[in-house]
């Protein structure tokens, strides 16, 4: 029997519909749903724990996305042809939701909770990624899991000046804004999209239209709520609190806090300072207080450290390291700093410092998506490294992390734009983190710029790139340009822009308090723009320009397109042409069939290995006209005539008959050519009878005066 199912509809105004049901699937998890859009089917499953692990001061958080090969009727890769690890775009949607979502948990629920979604039918039109917000939602929504402020995400794409939620892949091409943007019916929580150098005004109106799309969707979800008969919020043991030892700490700590605040110190005396006085509040304990409430007095001292740190922002204007809220750290910049590398640069802000380098390589090295959803390839990419040492600490590796995946793509969606669509190199950016106080995703942009210059692509405009914090108490707020990695923990705030001189290319949007105002977004995003101005004038300072050649050591490409009748004779049988054609020229050839055309890319760091390439390209795409004359070269002496190639296109053979070295009858070949003669011969096209082609030497010559035969008259013998 199947069992009742609750369903509503979201209608989005132009045709198309998104559909959300309950208690069908999956009954067994808190709560359950499964999200609708076209052929597009997604379930997602909300479990959390009944109680929390004891020790842990904080909420333990999962948020899982998959794509399944079967939902779009296809193998997986690979040998073992199993979905396994997540792929990098399925990391960064996991990202988008849990960002939306962790805030907006009670503060002191620590259960361990785990979202999973996952895509079970794909449909072409749609781009599933999108409603994975408020699949995770709505399963939140139908269960007794304590999560009050409901919330949806929606893409917004704008074609022509119209605003488009959730359009199609084939829509997002047309587009100059693809932009995620997750919100609660009150206040917007996340944004991350990039940009055709659009305006900051622009910018916030594709927020608006995004935000009225969600609170519509947020409305179905109450509605499905109510329908399917709300659940009772389960009852969960919270933090324990203590308020004699609370005030204990902050009267112990709270002045000496706010005036290391005033102080204007670096990191790392900061944070020795920090902790001596976290010392001085401990030593106020005995030896069993601390074994029972120790973890209390460091909970109070971080929150009297946060509350101290903020007043100082918002009552005296002082940051922490004493630069005003509109200032930006020190930078210096350097090109050109790795020898062997096709380019490199360091950026510098601060105690932030990013190393970045560029490889310039054939479309060979393209990055491969095989994805249900998504199948192509990317010519242009950014790969971002968060080593332990960049903060001063010792942990293992593990692999790459989300945090490295998401700031990667951010920087990479920055850049992306601004590579020329003409440039043939496949492109790899490789950003290494070497000391992190703040918004090392930024510096990787500005890194990464200088990095395409010093390589001799030739970017559109150079971009740069900010992180912005806030620091409000409801009702006083500072917006704070370049923040620093404490600003960032203690603040509200982490808004990261990118943009050239014309307009934003980029942004990530993180907000960690309900109900930020339109009036201060718009206030930090202009602030932003002031700041990437400031940084991309520090930028043009150390490289103006692309620079106008790729360095000797990086490779050229150069592109040739030949008709595709001839590709096969290129590559030659097995590759032989092709790969003795690489290792005698010290080149990369790669070959693309494209509209029944070869488009041929030939890398290589040795102009004289790259003429050599195109030479034989000629030679083998060589075809003679009608009539016309050729220059050619003895090569081979036969009995019956002479082998000949065209000096224009070497390796192209042709057989000289001995019928046509001549006028007079030629009895001995070597008696009018020789090996290694030069001559210019006439093509007469296809011999009908031998079908091969025909050349012809004395065609060209003079022909000599024809010899008139005398008739001789015998006499007749019967006249």
């Amino acid at each position: 029997m199947i069992p009742k199912v609750f369903q509503e509809v979201i209608d989005l105004g132009d045709g198309r519909t998104i559909s959300i049901e309950t208690g069908k699937l999956a009954k067994q998890a808190d709560g359950s749903v499964v999200v609708r859009m076209g052929d597009a089917m997604l379930l997602a499953t909300a479990v959390s724990a009944r109680t929390a692990n004891p020790g842990i001061d904080f909420l333990p958080l999962t948020v899982d996305y998959r794509e399944k090969f079967a939902a779009a009727g296809r193998f997986p890769g690979g040998f073992f042809k199993r979905e396994a690890r997540p792929s990098d775009s399925e990391v960064l949607t996991m990202r988008l939701v849990d960002r939306v979502l962790r805030p907006l948990f009670p503060d002191d629920y620590h259960a361990e909770t785990q979202i999973m979604i996952q895509l079970m039918s794909h449909d072409d039109e749609v781009m599933p990624d999108a409603l994975t917000g408020l699949a995770a939602s709505a399963a939140l929504a139908v269960s007794d899991i304590p999560f009050y402020n409901l919330i949806s995400e929606v893409r917004v794409a704008r074609i022509d000046g119209n605003f488009i939620i959730n359009p199609s892949r084939e829509q997002l091409v047309q587009s100059d804004i693809d932009m995620m943007i997750g919100a609660s019916m009150d206040s917007v929580a996340m944004v991350e999209g990039e940009m055709k150098e659009i305006s900051e005004a622009e910018m916030v109106e594709a927020i608006k239209v995004a935000h009225e799309a969600i609170k519509v969707q947020i409305q179905a979800q109450l509605r499905l709520q109510e329908a399917f008969g709300k659940k009772e919020i389960r009852e969960y043991e919270g933090e324990k609190e203590d308020e004699a030892i609370y005030e204990k700490v902050r009267t112990a700590a709270y002045d000496k806090i706010y005036a290391i605040a005033q102080e204007a110190s670096a990191k790392s005396e900061r944070g020795e300072k920090f902790a001596e006085v976290k010392e001085e509040v401990k030593a106020l304990f005995t030896e069993e207080e601390l074994e029972e409430n120790g973890d209390l007095v460091s909970k109070y001292f971080y929150k009297t450290n946060k509350e101290a740190v903020r007043n100082v922002v918002l009552e005296k204007g002082t940051r922490l390291d004493g630069r005003k809220t509109t200032e930006i750290r020190p930078i210096w910049c350097e090109v050109d700093y790795l020898p062997s590398t096709h380019g490199s640069a360091i950026f510098t802000r601060g105690e932030t410092q990013a190393l970045a380098t560029v490889t310039l390589g054939t479309s060979r090295e393209a990055n491969q998506i095989d994805l249900p959803s998504e199948q192509g390839e990317e010519t242009f990419y950014l790969h971002y490294n968060f080593p332990p040492f960049s903060t001063g600490e010792a942990k293992p590796l593990r692999g790459t992390s989300r945090r490295e995946v998401g700031h990667g793509n951010l920087a990479q969606r920055a850049l992306k734009n601004m590579i020329p669509a003409d440039c043939p190199y496949t492109i790899r950016v490789v950003s290494e983190v070497l000391e992190s106080n703040g918004s090392s995703s930024m510096a990787t942009v500005c890194s990464g710029t200088l990095a395409l210059m010093d390589a001799g692509v030739q970017m559109v405009k150079p971009v740069s790139g900010i992180a912005m914090g806030l620091i409000t108490d409801g009702n006083n707020f500072a917006v704070l340009s370049d923040i620093l990695g404490d600003e960032d923990h203690l603040g509200d705030m982490d808004f990261k822009v990118t943009g050239t001189a014309d307009g934003i290319t980029a942004c990530q949007m993180d907000i960690k308090i309900d109900g930020l105002r339109y009036d201060i977004m718009e206030q930090a995003l202009e602030q932003a723009r002031e700041g990437r101005l400031h940084i991309l004038g520090k930028l043009t300072e150390t490289l103006a320009q692309p620079r106008v050649e790729v360095k000797p050591k990086a490779p050229k490409i150069i592109t040739r397109t030949i008709p595709g009748a001839f590709i096969g004779a290129l590559i030659g049988p097995g590759g032989k042409v092709i790969q003795e054609l690489q290792k005698a020229t010290g080149t990369t050839i790669v070959i693309n069939e494209v509209d029944e055309q070869g488009v041929v890319e030939i890398l290589g760091t040795s102009p004289e290995g790259i003429a050599t390439v195109l030479a034989k390209i000629d030679s083998i795409i060589f075809k003679p006209e009608m009539g016309e004359a050729y220059e050619v070269k003895v090569i081979k002496m036969l009995d019956f005539g002479a082998v000949v190639e065209y000096t224009k296109a070497p390796g192209n053979e042709v057989l000289l008959h001995v019928s046509e070295l001549a006028w007079e009858r030629t009895e001995n070949v070597a008696d009018v050519v020789k090996m290694g003669d030069v001559f210019e011969v006439k093509y007469l096209g296809i011999d009908p009878k031998t079908r091969k082609e025909k050349v012809s030497r004395k065609q060209l010559l003079p022909r000599p005066p024809r010899e008139e035969k005398k008739i001789e008259k015998k006499d007749n013998p019967q006249g």
